[in-house]
């Protein structure tokens, strides 16, 4: 009983602590009138490198891929962390110095100045918008409260954690914007990634760094066909995979276009990739590892199991408050950027042309809330959160990713086109995934033939149907002096 007392008295101070320094932070940064998108979106562009780094790396890392990965017990999975620095650095070098120059507070905004066709952004803000609100919000909040019951081994329903989760989540989103939630990220970043090495730590103590007696096809980097990432799907698909994710998904690339200039942005994203290639696929991977060493293959109870036994009743409540941050930062991370997709993209577009942003966003923020607590209950029914999260952004990434490439690479191409081929794509991907496969293709490898088919398809239909001739660009941006 006092070594949870002491769990959970550790817990609440440090998350309070966490608050408060976000707190000290962020005040005196209103809401500015003459551009609140960009103050409340984008922080008034005024993030440093080391927010924007912060920010990037704990959007993307939380409980689902500590659980989850380290749940598959093999170094294998180090591959999708491995190729992520590929994405960020794509990010850096491609796309950013193309956001910067059009001045863009959503991704999606450079597809309306590339198409001249406020639709096409609408439709690809949309399933942004969809994605974040029925996917990825409800999914952090179930594996962040599940997590939170078994680590404290409590009995209360997994609703009542899951709702304290999105309303406090909600509260940074709404009161502070992205500035808020940046710093808070940043300040649980340095806190969970300090815990998440302590453990690896720790785990490797545990067993004298003696990893004998581990099948070897648990210790490759070089998957089979059996494998859940064969190695041939390193050179298809991945990398697309992971270019849509970290350059053109609006909750990573939102906090890299909220700097004040395109440099510090790229030193931002280059501190982020350099922290996921040295940093994360160690977490991610060794302590899965060492517990189907200790445990056997307990699938996703190997963290928390192995959490539970190595740390101290003290630690074990500074890694709970850290975990929770994870999962505060990725959910109000995705509240934000859904928010500014639906005002941004949507609202503005079609209902009010200059709404008030800050009382607009928090009515938006609320019903987001309210979805994402409805969709619990559906993620908690799912045999593996990991392969249904992948299996249902696959719906997305691949058609969202072509209409980015086709807008960037061709001029004169007609933005029906576009549309078709992303709605093509959609029906596509779920066809290969809940239909049928052909030659029983790695999914990863359909996500490559799933991009090729909608952007030959947008060029097809831009030639024959709208006799519109796509023109090759000699280069994504016209001018350099907007680079800096």
């Amino acid at each position: 009983m006092s070594g949870s007392l002491t769990q959970l008295v550790v817990f609440i101070f440090i998350t309070a602590l966490i608050g408060l320094l976000t707190y000290i932070k962020c005040r005196g940064h209103g809401h500015s009138k003459a551009n609140e998108n960009k103050e409340y979106f984008l922080a008034g562009g005024g993030l440093t490198w080391i927010y924007v780094a912060g920010s990037i790396t704990l959007t993307n890392l939380s409980t689902d891929q500590l659980v989850g990965m380290n749940g598959n017990q093999m170094a294998l999975l180090a591959w999708w962390e491995f190729a992520a620095v590929a994405g960020l650095i794509i990010l850096a070098r491609v796309f950013l110095p193309v956001y910067y120059h059009y001045q863009c507070t959503t991704t999606t905004e450079l597809l309306e100045m590339r198409y001249n066709n406020k639709h096409i952004r609408a439709l690809i803000g949309l399933l942004f918008f969809l994605g974040s609100s029925l996917i990825f919000m409800p999914a952090v909040i179930y594996t962040g409260s599940l997590f939170m019951i078994n680590m404290f081994n409590v009995d209360i329903p997994l609703m009542y954690v899951a709702t304290a989760f999105a309303l406090i989540g909600a509260f940074y989103a709404i009161f502070g914007g992205l500035r808020a939630v940046a710093v808070s990220d940043t300040y649980s970043g340095v806190l969970l990634l300090t815990m998440a090495i302590v453990v690896v730590v720790l785990a490797l103590f545990a067993i004298d760094f003696d990893f004998s007696g581990i099948p070897a096809e648990r210790l490759t980097l070089i998957g089979d066909n059996d494998s859940p990432l064969p190695w041939h799907t390193l050179l298809t698909g991945m990398v697309f995979i992971q270019t849509f994710y970290w350059s053109t998904n609006q909750v990573i690339t939102q906090r890299a276009m909220a700097a004040p200039n395109l440099k510090e942005a790229q030193k931002g994203v280059y501190a982020a990739a350099i922290i996921r290639f040295i940093v994360v696929p160690t977490i991610i991977v060794v302590p899965g590892i060492i517990s189907y060493k200790l445990y056997g293959d307990i699938n996703d109870a190997a963290y928390g199991t192995l959490v539970g036994d190595v740390l101290p009743s003290w630690l074990s409540g500074v890694f709970a408050a850290a975990l929770a941050a994870a999962v505060l930062t990725t959910y109000n991370s995705n509240l934000n950027s859904a928010t500014a997709l639906y005002v941004c993209d949507i609202h503005e577009a079609y209902f009010q042309k200059k709404p008030n942003v800050a009382r607009l966003s928090g009515f938006v923020t609320a019903a987001l809330t309210i979805v994402s607590l409805v969709m619990v209950p559906v993620y908690a029914q799912a045999e593996s959160i990991i392969n249904l999260l992948q299996q249902l952004f696959g719906l997305l990434s691949m058609p969202i990713l072509s209409i980015f490439i086709v807008g960037l690479l061709f001029n004169n191409v007609n933005a029906n086109a576009g549309i078709a081929a992303v709605v093509f794509g959609v029906g596509l991907y779920a066809f290969f995934s809940f239909v049928h496969a052909p030659f029983g293709l790695h999914y990863i490898h359909l996500m490559l033939v799933t991009l090729v088919c909608c952007i030959a398809l947008a060029l097809v239909l831009n030639r024959v149907v709208f006799k519109q001739k796509a023109e090759w660009r000699g280069r994504l941006i016209e001018t350099e002096e907007a680079h800096g």
